[in-house]
């Protein structure tokens, strides 16, 4: 059946689901796009850089229960359909992303303000859990045997799109607004503006058809009656299921999340650029980078999705440790000559009393300019004790703007780093697709993509910045899990994995 769908419903058909994935996506990443801020909002003043640990925390729980989110909606999925299991997640994803927006901050309702955070990023973890696999599945059931990888190479860009859209909306925000109104209430507009694309993505799904495939199982009285029975009782299926999660969606997931979450946090929080050319720097490379999705996609119809996929592991594991040890060396300001600075602007001396103490913050801010266009502010907090007498602090230099040709050269580091992510990521739905039975898909195939992702590949923002965060690390330190993680999958999946293609799914 879906070997006759016509050439122009298969695009109708990847342009309502894209359009649908791309928001929910892009409501799940405005969270981690704006953690920094988001902590400073959720925890005290004093709490350093526990909040950014804390924050990240929760932003990584809803990567922990998206494997529960897909044996609940993955389940439902193969019993009711395709469409109507998506249209449910959209709207719960939707509605927690709104709510984010509305939660008061820690100055208003004190720790209820992250424990209320931390249970819609819990239901948003769930809802994204069903709503990958209903796309992917959704798309691959109408596309054409030989272009399968092509076609769903389409919903894979909708991740990476829907965090260049969180990106995009939150710079623009911003720049609007200023950065002392937008860290003070307007960064909840980005998650204010989601409803907006919701309620559009439901009108448009709510015109969608059932997927051919499931509608034709539907007709013959062959859905089945338990899915998760079926899944993961069945011995063979299962050993599909391990073999895809850990010879393939563990490497694919820390590829993703280290080449865009942790490099995007390892530029703003280690690095210490400033807040937009950090997310230029990753716009950019999202940009010029995307439309290789399709390009890995489409290829893996011709020579099969394996050695695609595991090469971008591979090339992960290798380059790493040289990319970021190039981020440090190239933002490194603290060698700087006098012979290099065009300006020094000192800003106003604050100071601010220490709540229940005496003492006081003492901040000196120096703005300084360099000949080459780079500049960034130096700053240097003391505490000022009425018994202790000034206690000097460490000199911090933060809000760093790149020169030209730096800045360029990391939008090159960043489109490698989201090169290697197309590999792995675009044919993954297609390789998915094809090893589990259409009566049990949905499930089979959401379980191990959201292990992968949602745990090992979701993890790696915030075990990577704990890792750095330990006695006696270096700032690279944390690099070592995701490359590990990959080292493993790369290895399981050259031994185990066959290099499929073109496989037949109409059972």
């Amino acid at each position: 059946m879906s070997e006759t769908l016509p050439r122009n419903n298969i695009f109708k058909v990847i342009g309502a689901s894209s359009l649908g994935t791309l928001i929910e996506w892009y409501d799940f990443y405005i969270f981690g796009s704006l953690a920094v801020i988001i902590g400073h909002q959720l925890f005290p003043e004093d709490a350093g850089a526990s909040a950014l640990i804390n924050t990240l925390a929760i932003f990584a729980a809803g990567f922990i229960v998206r494997p529960f989110g897909a044996l609940v909606f993955g389940r439902l999925g193969d019993l009711i359909g395709r469409k109507y299991t998506f249209l449910l997640t959209l709207v719960l994803m939707g509605g927690s992303t709104f709510c984010i927006g509305l939660i008061p901050s820690y100055k208003s309702i004190g720790y209820a303000a992250p424990i209320l955070v931390l249970l819609l990023r819990l239901i948003q973890g769930l809802a994204l859990g069903g709503e990958y696999g209903g796309a992917a599945t959704y798309v691959a059931e109408h596309a054409p045997h030989n272009k399968r990888g092509f076609f769903t190479s389409w919903i894979q860009t909708t991740a990476t799109l829907g965090l260049f859209l969180s990106l995009g909306i939150i710079v623009i925000t911003k720049n609007i607004l200023g950065a002392e109104t937008f860290g003070n209430w307007g960064w909840r507009i980005p998650f204010l503006l989601s409803i907006v694309l919701v309620v559009v993505s439901i009108y448009i799904r709510m015109k969608m058809h059932e997927s051919p495939l499931f509608s034709k199982l539907k007709a013959e009285g062959n859905v089945s009656k338990n899915p998760l029975k079926e899944s993961f009782n069945n011995k063979a299926n299962f050993k599909m299921v391990l073999l895809a999660l850990f010879g393939a969606t563990m490497g694919q997931g820390v590829i993703w999340y280290t080449g865009q979450f942790y490099a995007q946090s390892f530029l703003e929080n280690t690095c210490k650029l400033d807040f937009n050319d950090s997310r230029y720097i990753l716009l950019w490379g999202i940009a010029f980078a995307t439309p290789f999705f399709v390009v890995f996609g489409a290829w893996s119809d011709k020579v099969g999705r394996k050695w695609i996929m595991l090469s971008g592991m591979l090339l992960g594991i290798l380059f790493y440790r040289p990319i970021y040890q190039i981020f440090l060396d190239d933002t490194d300001y603290t060698k700087i000559e006098q012979a290099d600075i065009l300006s020094a602007a000192p800003a106003p001396i604050t100071s601010v009393l220490i709540a229940n103490s005496t003492d006081s913050l003492r901040t000196a801010s120096t703005k300084v300019m360099l000949k080459n266009g780079a500049s960034f502010n130096r700053v240097q907090t003391d505490t000022v004790s009425a018994t202790k007498g000034i206690l000097l602090g460490k000199e911090i230099i933060k809000d760093k703007v790149l020169p030209a040709s730096v800045f360029w050269k990391f939008v090159g580091l960043i489109f490698f780093q989201i090169l290697l992510v197309t590999m792995v990521y675009g044919p993954i739905a297609a390789f998915l697709v094809e090893l589990f039975p259409t009566k049990i898909r949905y499930t089979s195939m959401s379980l191990p993509y959201h292990i992968g992702n949602g745990v090992f590949g979701g993890l790696v923002p915030f075990i990577a910045t704990l890792i750095a965060s330990f006695s006696g690390a270096t700032p690279l330190s944390g690099l070592w899990y995701p490359i590990g993680i990959a080292a493993l999958s790369l290895l399981i999946g050259a031994i185990y994995l066959s290099n499929k293609k073109d496989e037949n799914i109409n059972d």
